[in-house]
């Protein structure tokens, strides 16, 4: 038998959660630029609470932010991803209920991560 990783509505996340908050925080922290959060909770289909989506001007960016929200999510959060993925343009880490995506820009502007996922409510973050 396959178990769901679905979040249920017992374990769903807000905006105002200390792992979102503090994963927002890293990236600033980083300078990501462009930070956008797409909330997907009221989207069946949808496999995470959030995604949170920044891009970066090179991939040493790229891995800093990443390292930084892994170590923060630890330490502050007691959270680690369950999965890092990483390439020269286009990365992720995924922490079940919240998935960050770190682009290259003009990988961004080729996938349309927030384009896929219209329907999600999104909120721009400075």
């Amino acid at each position: 038998m396959i178990e769901s990783t679905k979040p249920t509505k017992s374990n769903r996340l807000s905006r105002s959660s200390k792992l979102f908050k503090t994963i927002i925080s890293a990236i600033e922290e980083k300078k990501g630029n462009n930070i956008v959060s797409l909330d997907l909770k009221k989207i069946d289909e949808a496999v995470a609470d959030f995604f949170i989506i920044c891009d970066v001007q090179s991939h040493t960016q790229m891995r800093a932010i990443l390292d930084n929200i892994e170590k923060r999510t630890a330490e502050e959060c007691n959270e680690k991803a369950y999965h890092r993925s990483e390439s020269n343009e286009w990365s992720l880490s995924d922490y079940i209920n919240i998935v960050i995506h770190v682009f290259e820009e003009s990988q961004r502007k080729f996938y349309d991560i927030e384009g896929l996922w219209m329907d999600a409510d999104r909120k721009e973050h400075k």
